[in-house]
């Protein structure tokens, strides 16, 4: 009896393997397969985009402002250097900014930068566009000449 229920033991894992066998995979299409990854490739690109969308759109910047540093002004004087003028609380400090350096060149105490005054754009564009139109010959019929 020991033998017969051994026996039936041992042919069980048998037998659960033989039910698995029996029922066939389903067949795996390429084409459906290269779609598939096409697609989720397609909604990553445009998620990125999105994402990148928004950070130009709402301002979003690497790092905060800081109330306590600001660059004043900046100007290149090569290929990969720079002069930077910083506002650290009440002095400037002239840096020197290179490829693996920054020095610091100068120390000036904190001034007033009063810009020069640009000519406005929109007012000498309508000078200039006033005086073509009293040059044409089409500006003579509109006031009435």
């Amino acid at each position: 009896m020991k033998r017969v229920v051994a026996a039936v033991m041992s042919s069980l894992p048998l037998l659960a393997h033989a039910a698995n066998a029996t029922a066939p995979a389903p067949a795996v299409s390429a084409a459906g397969s290269l779609l598939q990854v096409f697609i989720g490739l397609v909604a990553v690109l445009l998620l990125i985009a999105a994402t990148a969308w928004v950070a130009k759109r709402f301002g979003v910047t690497r790092g905060g402002t800081s109330s306590v540093l600001q660059v004043i002004s900046s100007a290149s004087v090569g290929a990969r250097e720079r002069v930077v003028v910083v506002e650290v609380g009440e002095s400037w400090l002239v840096v020197g900014v290179a490829p693996g350096s920054v020095n610091a060149l100068m120390t000036l105490p904190r001034c007033e930068i009063q810009s020069p005054a640009a000519p406005s754009l929109n007012a000498s564009f309508a000078a200039g566009l006033q005086h073509l139109i009293e040059k044409s010959p089409l500006g003579d019929k509109r006031r009435g000449k």
